[in-house]
């Protein structure tokens, strides 16, 4: 066949014709033919990512950095899992609200094998709203004033503890918290477990925001022996009460009381789960509120007054001194203090969503299996959402905050279901000690440590003393 000039000017019309065509395809039909871009970012080294990166430095700046880059949607590489972050409000809601069947939650490899697979944040569908359902029966507010009484004993002797001496505010909260933590679970049970159980959980949460590299010597084999013992703890109590037949009135009750039964390793996976939940993050908040209480004497003194204005109101009534739950609802001032702390200090920078299915979203491709985080740090932080973000204003919160830019305690069916108890665990703590003390921080008193929560540093120093 002979190719003339002509022949070959037809050819290259038609091929020019065909890519146009094919074109015009993809763009007006582009579903199940166009494979959508990742979000922008950096998946920094391999395995490790980006991780060092958020953990040494003012996760702030490491949010604020990305964004300003790459938009309020990018992609990086954090403990071991490929992540997509988003960082508005509308973004947040639509992965924890709006299309939450499409983001389950999970954790890191190393932590999600720590809590134990069968934990409440795992899971979504039935299995999770019988758990949450469990969980509320003990940690809603007509359980929560049961057990009041018992809060404000350990908020004494915490404080009695500490008087003349130097504290690390963190660590002696950790234990306050903790100790809460027991109570509310096994009920004044856990009182006799309490060192055993202390003692494993403290080396189990070493690991926690560890490589999960389960070889001698590593965090992560540190981590999972404790787990092992501390789930044998809970067995040891489980069989116990198993045996006396009684009724309980804690969270243990209440999943051992379920009709259809969970199993004992279920039980295991969600209290250690719920003691995690329970204990850092709300000791790490009463740190910052004691900080910044400090840093703020108009404040301070304003909720000193709130506080003893309801001890003058008690003695003179004669209720006595105890507190009730009437009185933590005549703190207001008190209340701002704690959504503020909330907001500033953001004690969970995000949380972690799994995309169950290949999703497409604003635009971009995001693979199933990769992580989700909302960033409520950045969210809690944002100009657009706060005036002056980095100022501290209890004031702000006499007005209700714009939708879904206020979340310590998450949104959604996973929001936290202990956030009453913590609450007022809170509550209790701050009454007696602005009431019945003083403080001063000790030492470097601007600096802060950011792994794995955000401190003040060294754990923020103070000295104690009755007034």
């Amino acid at each position: 066949m002979e190719f003339t000039l002509t022949t070959m000017f037809y050819i290259f019309i038609s091929i020019i014709s065909s890519l146009v065509l094919v074109k015009i395809v993809f763009k007006f039909f582009p579903s199940g033919t166009r494979k959508l871009a990742l979000p922008p970012g950096t998946m920094g080294w391999p395995y490790i990512g980006e991780t060092f990166q958020l953990y040494s430095q003012d996760p702030n700046v490491f949010f604020a950095s990305k964004v300003k880059k790459f938009g309020s949607i990018f992609k990086t590489h954090i403990l071991g899992c490929p992540c997509v972050m988003i960082s508005s409000p509308a973004a947040a809601k639509l992965v924890l609200v709006t299309k939450s069947h499409l983001f389950k939650p999970t954790f890191p490899a190393s932590k999600e094998r720590m809590l134990g697979k069968q934990a409440i944040f795992f899971h979504q569908g039935p299995y999770h709203a019988k758990l949450r359902k469990l969980v509320l029966r003990a940690f809603m507010p007509d359980s929560v004033k049961n057990i009041i009484p018992d809060i404000e004993s350990l908020a004494t002797e915490s404080l009695k503890s500490w008087e003349g001496g130097l504290i690390n505010t963190f660590q002696e909260m950790k234990t306050y918290t903790f100790n809460v933590a027991l109570l509310s679970i096994f009920g004044k049970d856990g009182i006799h477990y309490r060192e055993d159980l202390k003692k494993c959980y403290y080396n189990l949460e070493k690991g926690y925001n560890s490589m999960p590299i389960n070889l001698p010597g590593t965090l992560f084999h540190k981590a999972m022996k404790a787990r092992q013992e501390l789930a044998q703890i809970i067995a040891n109590i489980i069989s116990f009460r198993r045996e006396t037949k009684q009724d309980y009135n804690d969270l243990l009750g209440s999943f051992m009381g379920d009709k259809e039964g969970l199993t004992d390793e279920q039980i295991a996976d969600n209290m250690i789960g719920v003691i995690f939940a329970a204990r850092d993050t709300t000791a790490s908040a009463l740190t910052w509120i004691v900080k910044y209480l400090a840093e703020n004497p108009s404040v301070l003194q304003a909720v000193t007054e709130e506080q003893e204005a309801i001890m003058r109101t008690k003695e003179e009534s004669g209720e006595g001194k105890d507190l009730s739950w009437g009185d933590t609802k005549k703190m207001p001032l008190t209340s701002r203090v704690i959504q503020e702390t909330l907001r500033v200090a953001s004690i969970l920078s995000f949380t972690f969503r799994e995309a169950v299915e290949d999703v497409e979203f604003e635009g971009y491709s995001i693979p199933k299996g990769w992580k989700v985080l909302p960033l409520f740090r950045h969210i809690h932080h944002s100009p657009e959402n706060y005036y002056e973000p980095e100022k501290f204003d209890p004031s702000r919160f006499e007005v209700s905050p714009k939708p879904n830019t206020f979340m310590p305690f998450g949104n959604g069916t996973h929001a936290c279901p202990g956030n009453e108890l913590a609450k007022m665990e809170i509550l209790v703590l701050v009454h007696h000690m602005t009431t019945k003390y003083r403080w001063s921080v000790m030492g470097p008193q601007t600096g802060i440590q950011y792994a794995p929560f955000a401190l003040p540093q060294n754990g923020l120093p103070i000295r104690l003393s009755l007034k």
